[in-house]
């Protein structure tokens, strides 16, 4: 299927553009010279035309001995053109005709052809059977007239075969010539054209460096720029490489400033949540040993003791939460050991059905005879929270008797590990922001718990931190969180 013009390579435009109107330049000047030669050679067999007219029907010219010649032994004389046929027709309508070529009288069908020349005193172009086309005249000028010569007529050719010839030969050339000179100036033209375009394919391969780049987190690195050869403001290239890099410019300070100001959060984040933790664990410890006291209280006030107690609990995840997330923001290197992640998972789905007894809890292994171990470098007790925080995630969104399966697989060169519960499904328009901090659900997966909506952003960070990927796909009756990480020495 042809591609649209408009998508078509810039290069491959020019060149087609360039051969396209070189050929059209071509064939305009051969046609017009192939015109122009024909109407010469033609002007110049009309003139010849008309002077054998004049010589061959002055009249007959007498013998050796006297007697008139016949019109096909006048047509031998010397200085005649080659080729020349003429027909003669006197008062009483004898008819004579003859051929130089040779010799002899022409056929009647011959005759006939020359006899169908308009008397207008003008030459024409006829097609004599078996010799070809020939340039006619209707007699000379004065002799050709019906009533002069007793009534007689004339009629004289002369052949354009090699007219014809020279211009077949000519057009064969030409059209040689021409797509000889097309398909050289095409190739040349292309080279030309790609080394012409070579500043701007540098500036796209500096554009699609740095779009490969996670412009939006991480630290602030240095965009390439283009080279400063292809930023000379004078061509049409270096005009675009020194906008790209104005632009870039322009990026790197908005990077900078972005970076600086996720700096200050990070650390006025971490430094809150390291403050609190102090306060909190007083406030918990206080209430708690007032509850717990011997003194006898109120009960709204045995109650009020125990709600801040509870949320004195909440508050403190909330803040370790927001410092493990501030650490790993901040690119804090966590722990790289070997790591088996079978009894990691087998762990915390015991601790999972402990927690939430009222649902179905299943454990799928690989076997290790056949696989391996399942073993990945990294910080066990990080990918352990991974795992509790994706349990209880579907032990607190789904109802009842929901069966949740953790599973754990090995695929080519990495660990998958997967947590799939048959519940209601998280909506659709939730899904793409499931692994943002402080998301939840509506209705459809409503909490029976307090919960920080950190959870998930947790084992998002976590699961980067450690060179893997995590994704989740859901629909009503099946759940299922994957996280994919790279085993220990692939």
């Amino acid at each position: 299927m042809i591609r649209r013009w408009s998508t078509w390579p810039l290069r491959t435009r020019l060149v087609v553009v360039m051969t396209v109107l070189l050929a059209v330049v071509f064939t305009a000047m051969a046609w017009l010279t192939t015109v122009q030669l024909r109407s010469y050679m033609l002007g110049n067999l009309d003139s010849k035309v008309r002077d054998t007219a004049m010589r061959v029907m002055a009249g007959p010219h007498p013998g050796p001995q006297g007697q008139s010649m016949s019109l096909a032994d006048q047509l031998q004389l010397p200085g005649l053109s080659e080729g020349v046929i003429a027909v003669r027709t006197d008062s009483q309508g004898t008819v004579e005709s003859g051929s130089r070529a040779t010799g002899k009288a022409l056929t009647a069908a011959q005759t006939a052809a020359l006899d169908s020349v308009p008397a207008d005193g003008d030459t024409h172009l006829v097609d004599i059977p078996g010799l070809g086309t020939y340039l006619v005249e209707f007699g000379p000028p004065g002799t050709g007239d019906p009533q002069s010569r007793g009534g007689g007529k004339s009629v004289v050719g002369l052949p354009v075969s090699d007219i014809n010839n020279i211009i077949s030969t000519l057009v064969t050339t030409e059209a040689v010539l021409g797509v000889t000179g097309v398909i050289i100036v095409g190739f040349v033209g292309f080279g030309l054209i790609r080394v012409s375009l070579r500043p701007l394919d540098r500036v796209a391969a500096t554009a699609a460096r740095i779009s490969t780049l996670p412009l939006d987190r991480g630290e602030v690195i240095s965009l390439a720029r283009v080279p400063v050869e292809d930023t000379d403001p004078r061509t049409e290239s270096g005009l675009v490489g020194a906008s790209l890099n104005r632009m870039i410019g322009h990026v790197s300070a908005a990077l900078e400033a972005r970076h600086a100001s996720e700096t200050r959060v990070r650390q006025f984040v971490a430094d809150a949540s390291h403050e609190l933790r102090t306060p909190l664990a007083s406030i918990k410890g206080y209430a708690e040993l007032t509850r717990r006291s011997r003194e006898t209280v109120p009960p709204d006030t045995a109650y009020a003791l125990s709600r801040v107690e509870s949320e004195a609990t909440r508050m403190t995840a909330l803040v370790e939460d927001l410092l493990l997330l501030a650490r790993l923001d901040a690119g804090r290197p966590l722990d790289r050991e070997p790591v088996d992640l079978a009894p990691l998972l087998v762990d915390a789905v015991r601790d999972a059905h402990a927690a939430v007894p009222d649902h179905k809890w299943e454990v799928r292994l690989p076997e290790e005879e056949t696989d391996g171990p399942a073993e990945v470098l990294g910080d066990e007790h990080r990918l352990h929270q991974v795992l509790v925080n994706l349990l209880a995630n579907a032990g607190k969104h789904t109802p009842e008797g929901t069966t949740v399966t953790g599973s754990l697989a090995l695929d080519g060169g990495a660990a998958v590990l997967t947590v799939a519960d048959d519940g209601p499904g998280i909506p659709q328009e939730l899904l793409p922001t499931v692994f943002e901090r402080f998301a939840r659900g509506d209705g459809s997966r409503s909490r029976v718990a307090g919960s920080t909506g950190l959870g998930l952003a947790i084992v998002a960070a976590v699961v980067s931190s450690h060179g893997g990927e995590v994704w989740v796909t859901s629909e009503p009756g099946e759940t299922v969180f994957t996280v994919r990480l790279p085993l220990a020495g692939r």
